[in-house]
């Protein structure tokens, strides 16, 4: 039976070179190092997740025993720099190398092996940051890291180096990946496929890379402050010296609250292509949609006070960062009605994916709610450092980037496996999901106001905090049975799905036009666009598509492809090794500081060189 889609008549399949494990490790095509990245980034996911249960442990009765001090403050500190930086930033990072250059029409990305490249440096990251447990010597500081408290005056350990270090690490990652999609966006688009003729998450994706490239290297400045300050007895964040202490707060939240855009705006993005295809409409308001976007980045650098109010600034930097606080909520409000209206009207069907979409709406919204109230400095000194700003962040993380990644998984997991995912399973998933998070977070904003504060890991019987602990234990022991089901889903789904087809859902964009998973080379013949929603309109070059069309390859189309190789890896690895050999001079074991940190630069600028002077294609 023929279907109309956007795209030529070709069915392709991998060649059988590009199987095995070999051909993973030296991919550079960008739906396989999407596929990377999602797989991993779930899987830290699960690690910040056991974190957070084995926390939730500890705090379920009064003066719990279940870890001490000390490891409670390496728990909650890697809980929230694996659950930002390795699950929630690199999730997002899956569906931005997946679906871009589908989106936009393209072959492939701009730069194959450095998209590569930033895939290794992540995983590497990430396992030299985890790699501190073996040391019992995780990060404790906090996922803020602050200063002076993090010098080796407070903490003379391996443990903030871990941090500081793995860190630095993750922003090179994410800054090769930056620049990448900022190229393929501007450069690679297919013909009419005009700035405002782009998917609504492609837009969210344009717009964080350039909140990365901004954000990363305040961080990164800050970082390297405290770095030489531990490493070299240097003293940027010492007052004694005359330094600023608070030098370190406002470069960590100048980068701290665009991060958090950069955590939501791709959930944004997905919910923006989920709700519309289960409504049967376009999206209402899609221009007001992509400015949003832009102001919500704007604003973004002109609120990262707010989280300073307690530190003594005066009324007028107070009023100034309230102020913006509450402007930001508009952009972010007209969001909400824009898909609330999206729905209005229209045939809505109830999926999964849809499900975690309006999810998103309801709890975000919560978590909005609650972050505007912090905008007043006065509201803000009695709930900073409590456990109502945990219920906060967690509404906005949790409630939002989650449950907008989660809705992505559902609906794109079709077509990047060629198989549906269980509604049946899914719906258990869901349904747990949201009873457990909401039990789990709403006591907080409770024991928050009774006075408990954040990062104690204990407390008395007779405080007023022992029922809602309770309940919050109950609901992260829900989330984690939740999580056991989407697991076993998504696990399951790879082998034993329902054959997909190429477009399941009635999708609108381009990426449905073609197979399902996509061929090597996406399109055979680039697509030309002349609408926002070209499988809907029926515009422009639309042709007939056939299920099971004669498999085609690259090579017998005549499509030229970039060769695989392992020097991303290699160059990701000896940078690893580099960074790793400054540990060494915390011991002061000069040697060995030596052989990682000049033999992991040999190894990098090799491996780099010999990319670089390597073909393509």
């Amino acid at each position: 039976m023929a279907t109309t889609a956007a795209a030529p008549p070709y069915v392709a399949t991998r060649e059988a070179s590009n199987t095995g494990l070999w051909s993973w490790i030296t991919t550079v095509d960008h739906k396989r190092i999407g596929a990377l990245y999602l797989v991993t980034a779930l899987i830290f996911f699960l690690i910040g997740g056991i974190e957070a249960e084995i926390i939730r442990l500890q705090l379920m009765q009064p003066n719990g025993t279940v870890v001490s001090a000390y490891t409670y403050n390496e728990l909650f500190t890697m809980h929230g720099t694996t659950m930002i930086f390795l699950a929630v930033m690199p999730l997002s990072a899956a569906f931005f190398n997946f679906l871009v250059p589908l989106q936009i029409g393209a072959r492939d990305v701009a730069f194959p092996r450095l998209n590569a490249f930033s895939y290794w440096v992540f995983l590497f990251g990430g396992l030299f940051i985890n790699a501190s447990w073996l040391l019992h010597a995780a990060p404790d500081g906090g996922w803020f890291g602050y200063a002076p408290l993090t010098t080796m005056q407070f903490n003379p350990g391996l443990n903030i180096d871990f941090w500081v270090l793995g860190i630095q690490i993750l922003g090179v990652s994410s800054l090769a990946a930056a620049f990448n999609f900022i190229t393929t966006i501007i450069n690679m688009r297919a013909p009419g496929m005009q700035l405002m003729r782009m998917p609504m998450f492609t837009w969210m994706a344009f717009i964080v890379q350039f909140l990365l490239i901004l954000a990363f290297p305040v961080i990164t400045i800050a970082l390297v402050f405290l770095q030489f300050d531990r490493f070299f007895g240097t003293q940027f964040y010492e007052l004694a010296a005359g330094a600023d202490p608070l030098l370190w707060q406002h470069l960590f939240w100048i980068f701290g609250h665009p991060e958090v855009y950069i955590l939501i705006l791709p959930a944004f993005g997905l919910v923006s292509e989920v709700l519309p295809t289960f409504s049967g409409k376009p999206l209402f308001g899609y221009p007001v949609m992509v400015y949003s976007g832009m102001l919500i980045a704007f604003l973004g650098f002109g609120v990262w006070a707010h989280h300073m109010f307690a530190v003594g600034m005066g009324p007028i930097a107070d009023s100034v960062f309230g102020v913006t606080t509450l402007l930001i909520g508009i952009p972010t409000g007209v969001k909400i009605f824009n898909w609330i209206f999206t729905m209005w009207g229209g045939n809505v069907r109830f999926t999964v994916a849809a499900k975690f979409a309006i999810a998103l709406i309801a709890l975000f919204t919560i978590g909005g709610i609650s972050g505007v109230m912090h905008a007043s400095p006065p509201a803000d000194l009695q709930q900073t450092d409590s456990y109502f700003v945990v219920a906060h962040f967690h509404y906005v993380l949790f409630g939002g980037s989650m449950m907008g990644i989660f809705a992505g998984i559902y609906y794109y997991y079709p077509k990047i496996t060629g198989r549906l995912m269980s509604e049946k399973l899914g719906n258990w998933h869901f349904w747990l999901t949201f009873i457990g998070m909401n039990l789990t977070f709403f006591p907080m904003h409770f024991s928050g106001l009774a006075g408990m504060p954040r990062r104690i890991y204990r407390y008395d019987a007779g405080q007023g905090f022992t029922t809602y602990n309770e309940i919050s234990s109950w609901g992260a022991y829900i989330l984690a049975v939740a999580t056991l089901f989407f697991v076993w889903n998504f696990v399951r789904s790879r082998k034993r799905g329902a054959v997909a087809g190429h477009n399941p859902w009635n999708a609108p964009s381009l990426e449905w036009s073609i197979p399902s998973p996509p061929p090597d080379y996406n399109y055979a013949v680039i697509p030309t666009v002349s609408s926002r929603y070209p499988l809907w309109d029926h515009k422009g070059a639309v042709v007939e598509f056939h299920e099971g069309e004669p498999i085609k390859t690259a090579r017998e189309l005549g499509i030229p492809m970039p060769f695989p190789t392992i020097k991303p890896l290699f160059t990701a690895l000896f940078m690893t090794l580099m960074f790793t050999g400054l540990l060494f001079i915390h011991k002061n074991n000069w040697p060995m500081a030596y052989t990682f940190m000049f033999g992991g630069a040999a190894g990098m600028v090799a491996s780099l060189y010999s990319w670089l002077l390597s073909p393509l294609e």
